[in-house]
């Protein structure tokens, strides 16, 4: 009920905006449904749309493509010496912030100290691995790395350069960094400090962020690229309907049920864009908490749980064979959970709580903003009472969730979680998923703390020869599916969005048509810069 009546109140606030602004359906806007208002601070913002907000509002040295390679963004290019430990990259020159300002190597090695310093958001790829980030003079950055870390230059496509002057002009003092107080922190929650191709206009919590075109951009400008874009923190269902039937939305969020996206479809101008983008469903199951601290219990509901089920309410997707989804580079096929339930007998019957079972109910926890997650719960739910396990529901909204899984106290047994690669390969899920440095952040409720696992993920990161690296991510997956278990891979999935087709390009969309890859790094398929707008073809 509280759902759809925020949803409601958000319908409403969309109508008066549109109303007040008639102009603006002739405009090139973007406009998308998220589940939360993004986090744009890059010292910060991780989820799924803060992630699509970021790359649009700053620049990185590296840019991920489709086909897997990186491309130069700032950095024009890159060397790296014979100890594999610095890393020198030459900035393009002339490059402006929003500000005017001129990017630097300054800027980037003040970016770069800034996040391991918050040490939030994507801080963690870079934790214990950058020692140091010197100028060496105003177009070059040298990277000294405390230890050998193979991926590290595709990691870069996550540290989004921050004008210096702009953001120490706006730091709040009363803050717990020192004499750099909150290092910007209160003011990057409504403001960019960015040179990407858009600059942030206006963001209201719980309603939307707005971006318009940086005129300056130094990619330059398509005439048919979208003047702005807006992030609308909505996924109710019927809400994104009529937003989308009125041509009041262009694309819609990936956690709309089936039968919404199937209404859509029917909708004049309005497709299905569908493609796999390394995103992978868990269970997430609590490895500190009884009884999901067992693995024959845990084992025990991987085998309870009906996948078949749940691959129906997403059309297109895959099973999962592993703990890294099977579209990202370095990927193996090591495990092959189906429904069995003698299996699931057998295990449970081997757990510490097999004649204990009423004593300790599994609670399992769903995102109250994507109503299928409650599906699954339910579905485990009932899979689960046939061989004696109760299981209780309990939903949340997303910023209630994240809160909640950052305690292993308050942490429920079951976590009910989509996850995608932050960088092309399987060593970034790996690592946010599994190892101990991630525990307390959505990506890892399972609070594993496995110093062995830990140990691994470090060895194989650190090893520079890419075959070698995709063998020890596979002996990882391997260990992490069969012997430790915690959790249940549900499915790879196949992202499903309805968008506006009849007038807008969408690049995405148009190669996973064609049946090419579409890039896995969370976000990067909402790059708005390559979008064209053709507002005369809009119908209403």
């Amino acid at each position: 009920m509280k759902s759809q009546l925020k949803g409601l109140l958000f319908l409403l606030v969309c109508v008066v905006l549109v109303q007040g602004i008639g102009a603006q359906s002739q405009s090139r806007m973007i406009r998308c449904t998220v589940s939360g208002t993004p986090n744009i601070d890059p010292g910060v913002g991780q989820d799924y749309g803060s992630s699509m907000a970021l790359p649009n509002l700053y620049d990185s040295l590296v840019f991920p493509q489709n086909d897997g390679t990186l491309k130069p963004m700032l950095a024009e290019k890159w060397d790296i010496d014979s100890s594999a430990l610095n890393y020198t990259f030459y900035l393009r020159k002339g490059i402006k912030f929003h500000s005017g300002k001129e990017v630097t190597a300054d800027d980037v090695a003040f970016s770069m100290q800034r996040l391991l310093t918050v040490g939030e958001g994507y801080a963690y790829l870079f934790t214990g691995v950058v020692d140091k980030a010197t100028v060496v003079d105003k177009y070059t950055v040298k990277f000294t790395l405390k230890k050998k870390f193979g991926p590290f230059v595709e990691t870069l496509v996550r540290l989004y350069v921050l004008d210096k002057d702009l953001v120490t002009k706006n730091i709040n003092k009363n803050g717990k960094y020192g004499e750099i107080g909150d290092y910007g922190k209160d003011w990057l929650i409504t403001h960019d400090a960015g040179s990407g191709p858009y600059t942030v206009s206006e963001l209201k919590q719980q309603q939307y962020l707005s971006a318009v075109q940086f005129k300056d951009y130094w990619g330059g400008w398509d005439k048919d690229a979208p003047d702005s874009f807006k992030l609308m923190d909505t996924t109710e269902g019927a809400t994104v309907r009529t937003l989308i039937r009125n041509k009041d939305v262009e694309i819609t969020d990936q956690w709309q049920t089936m039968e919404n996206i199937n209404a859509m479809s029917r909708l004049p101008g309005v497709s299905i864009a569908e493609n796999f983008s390394g995103t992978i469903l868990n269970v997430m199951l609590n490895t500190k908490k009884a009884p999901t601290d067992d693995v024959n219990f845990r084992r025990a509901l991987s085998y309870v749980f009906d996948y078949d089920s749940i691959l129906k309410l997403f059309p297109g997707s895959a099973a999962s064979q592993s703990p890294v989804p099977h579209d990202l580079p370095g990927f193996a096929a090591v495990s092959s959970y189906r429904q069995d339930i003698e299996k699931a007998k057998r295990a449970l019957q081997q757990s510490k709580y097999a004649n204990q079972l009423d004593r300790y109910p599994v609670e399992v926890l769903c995102n109250s903003d994507v109503p299928d997650l409650e599906k699954i719960g339910l579905s485990l739910q009932a899979a689960a009472a046939k061989i004696g396990i109760k299981i209780d529901i309990v939903k949340a909204p997303w910023i209630s969730l994240v809160d909640m899984v950052s305690n292993v106290e308050t942490t429920p047994n079951g976590t009910i979680i989509f996850v995608s690669p932050h960088y092309n390969e399987a060593g970034s899920i790996i690592e946010s998923r599994y190892h101990s440095k991630s525990t307390g952040t959505w990506e890892q409720a399972e609070w594993l703390q496995d110093k062995s696992i830990d140990a691994a993920i470090d060895d194989a990161l650190a090893t520079m020869d890419r075959t070698a690296r995709f063998a020890k991510y596979k002996a990882i997956q391997s260990k992490i599916a069969n012997d430790i278990v915690p959790t249940i891979w549900v499915l790879d999935q196949a992202e499903r969005r309805a968008y506006q087709s009849d007038y807008m390009y969408w690049p995405g969309a148009e190669l996973a048509k064609a049946g090419k890859p579409v890039t896995p790094v969370m976000g990067y398929n909402f790059y708005f810069h390559d979008f064209k707008i053709f507002p005369d073809r809009k119908k209403k």
